[in-house]
């Protein structure tokens, strides 16, 4: 048996932009990608904390160190700039592995979206 499993999270970032006009996706900082074990077209679920919305899109990399959350496209209707959002990946894996599987997450400093260190 096959179970879906969190795989990566990146807890609590800040929107920085909205872009409506643009073909649709989540841009995050490379910095950020690079540290909760996630790369771009992977899909990822997003919950918004300020209003309830959760949904789904893929990633786009964004500027290594610019602090970059950017929705696109229809997901740029979730969330407005300044909201807090929660960004999770998962991955399928068998039953009994998934049982001693450990998630990447990271805790970025949500003023900054930059990496505690």
């Amino acid at each position: 048996m096959q179970i879906q499993i969190l795989k990566s999270k990146i807890h609590r970032v800040t929107v920085t932009e909205a872009d409506l006009n643009y073909i649709g996706s989540i841009t995050i900082d490379e910095e950020l990608l690079e540290a909760a074990n996630m790369i771009p077209n992977e899909k990822v679920y997003i919950v918004n904390n300020c209003n309830g919305a959760r949904f789904e899109t893929y990633i786009i990399k964004g500027e290594r160190g610019s602090g970059v959350i950017c929705l696109n496209g229809a997901a740029a209707r979730m969330a407005h700039k300044g909201d807090v959002i929660i960004i999770m990946s998962y991955a399928i894996m068998d039953f009994e592995e998934a049982k001693t599987f450990k998630p990447t997450v990271v805790f970025p400093d949500t003023a900054t979206n930059k990496l505690i260190k």
